[in-house]
Parts: C-alpha cells; structure tokens; sequence
C-alpha cells in the first residue's frame, strides 16, 4: 500500500496566531499555505513518476519506492482533486486526517467525543496466567469488584478477558473462557447499568455470549481475522478494536521481523478495517490498536510509540496498551510488572500531551488518570499571556 506519513506539523495551537496579529481570515489563509514534510513509501515506477509529476515543485526527493514532499493543506486539496480516490490520492489526502481526532464513536448507549481527552480502559484479567497480575482477579465476584473498584478510580470502559495473551501463552478452550467471563460482564451490568463493557477475546463464540450478556465492544487482539467474528459484530451492532499481532501468541516474540513496521502495520490494520466493512460493519464502529509487544522487539515498541499519530491516517480511534509491558521493565534494568506503574503512566501521559491516542489500556487507572490529565492539559494549553490571548 501507499502511505504518505507526516514528517513535521505546523504548530497548530491557537495562542500563537493570536500573537501574530492576524484576523482569522488571515490566519486562514496563511495556514492553508503552510508546508510540511511527508514521507511517502510503497511507490512502484508508474506511481513515482505520477507523484513526481503531480506534487511538481514540491518534490523533495528520495529513492526506491519511498520519496519526500513538501505539502500543506491546499496543496493536498489540488492533488486530490486531480488524482482521486486513486490509491496514491488517497493516500495524499490522508494527510489531512492526521491534524485531527477521528469522528464521534457511539458506543452503546453513549456518543464518545474524542480530542478532548484520553479516555481509560480498566483491564479485568480473570485469569490464572496473565503477565502482569496473573490469578489476583479469578472468580467472578472478585473480578466485579475489581471492576468497580477501576471505575471509581475513573475508568471510562472495562475490559474483560478470560484468556492471557502474554508472550507464550497457551489456548484456553471456549468452555473455559465463557466460564470465566459472563459472569463478570452480567454482575457487572446489574451493578453499572450505563458502564461501557468491552470484551477481549479471540474467539466469535466468546464475543457473541459476552455482547449477550452486556457488552458493547469486541476488543480482538488476532486482529479480526476470523470471517465468524466479523460477522458478529456486524450482526450485534457493536463496536470492534481490532489490534494488529504478528503470529499468535505462542510465536509472536521469536525474533519479530519488519522492514519497515510503521508501514506494515498500518496495511495490515487498513485490511482489517476493510475486511471488516465488506462484511457490513460501517468503519465508524472501529478501532485500532498497534499491538505493542505483540510481535515486535523493544525497539520496534519504541519506535512505533514515538510515531503513533500516523495511526491517524487510519481515520479510527486509537487504543493503545503500554501498561506494565516488558519492555519498560527492560528500560528500567528489568523490574517486574508491578514495579512498573511509573514507566507507564510516563508513558501515557507522553501520548496524551502528543494527542496520539485516544484510549489507553491499563491495570493502574488512578495513576494513569493523573498522568493524562497532565498531558492532555499541556496538549490543550492556550493561554501564552496577555499578547498572546487566550483561546
């Protein structure tokens, strides 16, 4: 696939137009002529040349099947008009869609706004073998409890799962994780009767009775891959995440390979998500999710933190789970999961004040509230003093 990635973005807090001087009409026109940097990759011979003859002067070069240009909204307009829903139009203009938070989601019953701050999901794992709290939750009413107890901490939706996907874990049978999870989800409603639920399973038979019993979104982490389990969703109504794993998770750490990760994952979230749509489920009843430490090195985690706004391309809402994962153990000389609460409300409040995601997944909601609360305030701070106004 093509995929044209912001490089830089103008600055697009209000204050500093207001410093300028400029009446509105003009801090229009000067911003609709701005110019960033875009990396476009997944360019054959006939589409480089397309490029290079539609950006004209904007070519700033590059080799192979990767180029950089010089483009601002206007000049993505242009080029759109002329090229289309080609794949290489699309692609340019999907620029746009990366200085925005995607669209309304109703979930349920509720309209989630997003942009103005992150959301948190709580985790619930009725487990026995989870990495970070394997067994601390099993059995029904103390994972209700659980769940309750991360809502007042100021969870917006639980996630439920009955089944670990840690790094070599093995399958649970469908018997089992049904078990383990209905109950949850039904104590849950009866307690929360307006609580967003969110089931985390792989399997459509799992999605299907936990949607019956009361929840409201299908977290799969193979990435809605199964035909069944589209089908469900589609059916249902529901909202779906679909997360992007390589293998499965008995092999998905065995020396995980990329040439280029950030490309490669956002194709394989953007053939989920038309999977998805072919199969009758409208795209603004979807997620995505990059999967970190889902078949990716340490590194690759790193790397796909510090560029997640390109998962804004995808014109979804974005979830993202970092809590406790290894590789912040590794980056803290290898502390276990529980010493590791630091490290990740760092890390989310970093993603907060970048405006990358929209939801975040987490064990320790409190002091993940904290932490994006700072960063989506340095995110949405206008007030740069008197010359500067406030908006």
């Amino acid at each position: 696939m093509i995929w044209a990635r912001p490089l830089s973005r103008a600055d697009s807090a209000a204050a500093l137009w207001i410093r300028s001087g400029l009446t509105p009409e003009g801090v229009g026109l000067v911003r609709s002529g701005l110019e960033s940097h875009a990396l476009v990759t997944g360019l054959n011979e006939d589409t480089r040349e397309l490029l290079a003859e539609v950006v004209g002067a904007a070519w700033a070069g590059g080799a192979g099947d990767a180029a950089v240009i010089r483009y601002s909204r206007l000049s993505v307009e242009t080029w759109f008009a002329r090229l289309g829903l080609s794949e290489l139009g699309v692609a340019l203009s999907r620029l746009l869609l990366s200085e925005h938070p995607p669209a309304p989601t109703k979930v349920g019953s509720q309209r989630l706004e997003w942009g103005q701050r992150t959301r948190i999901m709580g985790i619930i794992n009725v487990t026995p073998d989870s990495f970070s709290d394997g067994g601390a939750h099993e059995g029904a009413q103390k994972a209700i409890n659980w769940g309750l107890s991360l809502l007042e901490a100021g969870a917006d939706v639980l996630d439920i799962g009955g089944e670990s996907t840690r790094p070599g874990a093995a399958a649970v049978t469908q018997e089992e994780e049904l078990r383990r999870v209905v109950p949850v989800i039904e104590g849950l409603r009866a307690k929360r009767s307006d609580v967003l639920l969110s089931i985390d399973t792989r399997k459509p038979g799992v999605a299907r009775a936990a949607i019956q019993a009361g929840a409201q979104l299908v977290n799969d982490v193979s990435g809605l891959r199964d035909d069944a389990m589209l089908d469900v969703v589609a059916s249902t109504g529901v909202c779906a995440c679909a997360m992007h794993m390589l293998g499965s998770p008995e092999t998905m750490q065995r020396e995980p390979r990329y040439d280029d990760v950030g490309a490669e994952i956002l194709d394989a979230l953007e053939l989920a998500l038309r999977r998805a749509e072919g199969r009758g489920i409208p795209r603004d009843r979807l997620w995505v999710d990059p999967g970190i430490g889902f078949g990716k090195s340490s590194e690759h985690n790193l790397f796909l933190l510090r560029r997640a706004a390109d998962l804004r391309l995808l014109g979804t809402p974005v979830l993202i789970g970092v809590s406790r994962k290894a590789f912040l153990g590794a980056l803290l000389g290898g502390k276990p999961p529980t010493e590791r609460v630091g490290a990740s409300a760092a890390t989310a409040a970093a993603l907060a004040a970048d405006g990358a995601v929209d939801v975040l997944r987490v064990h320790d909601v409190a002091q993940t509230r904290e932490a994006v609360a700072v960063g989506d305030a340095i995110r949405l701070a206008r007030d740069g003093g008197a010359r500067f106004g406030s908006a």
